[in-house]
């Protein structure tokens, strides 16, 4: 098993960053890749990064350029940077880990992953 929490979200005006974390612990070893992904309301879970074992990561167009995932193996910790906010970035950003073996799976989509953490509110005033 693992537990992510995430932590880093709140209240910024448009243009800000913020810099949202995800604490993995338990069987950590286990994990493949960790990926970002957004609900607004009203609106499906979306997906805004992800970054594998390697540090291979992947990033929608809608989101290229201002979003950056990394990763601390050390501390189990992955990492959302985000730049630039806009208005429309408001939602529940949630973390969420794969345990997969190999590379060949589609980080993009939700049911690749096995672990997702509670989410973190992020709000973006105009």
């Amino acid at each position: 098993q693992v537990q992510l929490v995430e932590s880093g979200g709140g209240l910024v005006q448009a243009g800000g960053s913020l810099r949202l974390s995800c604490a993995a612990s338990g069987s950590t070893f286990s994990i493949n890749a960790m990926g970002w992904f957004r609900q607004a309301p009203g609106k499906e879970r979306e997906f805004v990064a992800a970054i594998r074992w390697d540090s291979i990561t992947y990033y929608p167009s809608s989101v290229k350029g201002r979003f950056t995932i990394s990763r601390d193996n050390a501390k189990n910790t992955a990492y959302l940077q985000i730049n630039s906010l806009k208005p429309e970035d408001t939602a529940v950003y949630y973390c969420a880990a794969f345990r997969g073996i190999g590379y060949n799976w589609d980080y993009t989509a939700p049911v690749t992953y096995d672990y997702w953490g509670q989410g973190t509110q992020v709000t973006v005033s105009s």
